[in-house]
C-alpha cells in the first residue's frame, strides 16, 4: 500500500495583502466613520460602544464634585454617629430633647450613601456616573424638603437655617447640571 502525497497547502497572505484587509474591513462596517463620527477599530467595539469617547465628553469639574461631595458626606455622616446632639444643635440651634437614635440612623444612611459616592469617584462608565449623581440629587432634594418642613413645624427661621436650605438647594442644582451635562449627547457641528 502507497501512501498517497497530497499536494502542499496554498495558504492565502490576506493579513499581508493589504486591499484583501481593506475589504474585509469595508464588509464588515469597520474602520470607516459611523454616524457619530467615530472610527471603530472592530465589530466588536462598534457593537458595545468605546468608553474612549465617554472620557473626552465627561463635564469640567465633575470628579472634583463628585469628590467633595464623597468628602462632605463622610464628614457629616461621621458627626452624625459620633457626636448627634452636636450635630442637631448646629442645624436647629437648639438643645436636642428627643433620643439621638434617629440622628445615628440619619449618620447611617449617609454614610452609605458616601460609599456610593466614593465607588462613583474611581469608575469611568457613564451609567454609573448618572445613578451616583442622581442618588445625590434625591437626597438634596428630600433633605430641602424635610428640612424645610421641620422649620416651619419648629418656627425657626434662623439665619443659619436659611443658609442651610439655600445650601441644599444650590447643590442640588449643581447635581443636577452635571446629571443633564452627562446625559447630552454631543451633536456634530
Amino acid at each position: 500500500m502507497a501512501a498517497k502525497s497530497h499536494p502542499p497547502l496554498m495558504k492565502k497572505h490576506s493579513q499581508t495583502d493589504l486591499v484583501s484587509r481593506l475589504k474585509t474591513r469595508k464588509i464588515l462596517g469597520v474602520g470607516g466613520e459611523d454616524d457619530d463620527g467615530e472610527v471603530h477599530r472592530s465589530k466588536i467595539s462598534q457593537m458595545l460602544g468605546n468608553e474612549i469617547k465617554f472620557a473626552l465628553r465627561e463635564p469640567v469639574g465633575l470628579r472634583l464634585w463628585i469628590l467633595l461631595s464623597a468628602v462632605g458626606f463622610t464628614a457629616v455622616a461621621l458627626m452624625a454617629l459620633a457626636f448627634p446632639s452636636q450635630l442637631y444643635e448646629v442645624v436647629f440651634e437648639e438643645e436636642q430633647t428627643a433620643t439621638s437614635i434617629s440622628i445615628r440612623l440619619y449618620g447611617g444612611a449617609l454614610l452609605s450613601l458616601s460609599l456610593i459616592l466614593w465607588n462613583g469617584l474611581y469608575t469611568a462608565e457613564k451609567v454609573i456616573l448618572q445613578w451616583t449623581l442622581l442618588s445625590e440629587a434625591c437626597y438634596f432634594a428630600i433633605q430641602f424638603v424635610v428640612t424645610s418642613i421641620t422649620l416651619v413645624e419648629l418656627g425657626l427661621f434662623s439665619n443659619s437655617a436659611i443658609l442651610l436650605l439655600l445650601s441644599r438647594l444650590l447643590f442640588l442644582i449643581i447635581t443636577l447640571s452635571y446629571y443633564y451635562h452627562l446625559g447630552r449627547r454631543n451633536r456634530k457641528m
